[in-house]
């Protein structure tokens, strides 16, 4: 009995852990784009600094990724940029391996 409790105890540790790694990829990612979005632009360094978090504070409107890509597709196409919901999408891609790899030491 005392094997199939630790057993147990690994494997909601083991999901734990993956957990916490998925959110802080995410939120490293959230906050890449907020940069690039922040240059695309044309932020001052205060500015972006204050975009990067609002963008990470995007991502707890829902589950997914709408809510980062609906707030993206709206403030660029706001400050009049030509960048597309493919663009954003493609870059959401790019930076999560990106997050990954800044974290996860390209793992």
């Amino acid at each position: 009995m005392t094997d199939f409790k630790d057993r147990e105890r690994a494997e909601e540790a083991h999901f734990a852990l993956e957990e916490e790694t998925a959110f802080r990829i995410a939120a490293r990612r959230n906050r890449l784009l907020g940069e690039w979005a922040a240059g695309a632009m044309k932020l001052t360094p205060e500015e972006t600094d204050a975009y990067k978090k609002a963008v990470v504070q995007a991502d707890f409107e829902e589950a997914g990724d709408e809510d980062v890509i609906r707030k993206l597709l709206g403030d660029l196409t706001a400050a009049g940029t030509d960048i597309t919901e493919a663009d954003i999408r493609a870059k959401l891609e790019e930076m999560t391996i990106e997050a990954r790899r800044q974290l996860l030491g390209g793992v």
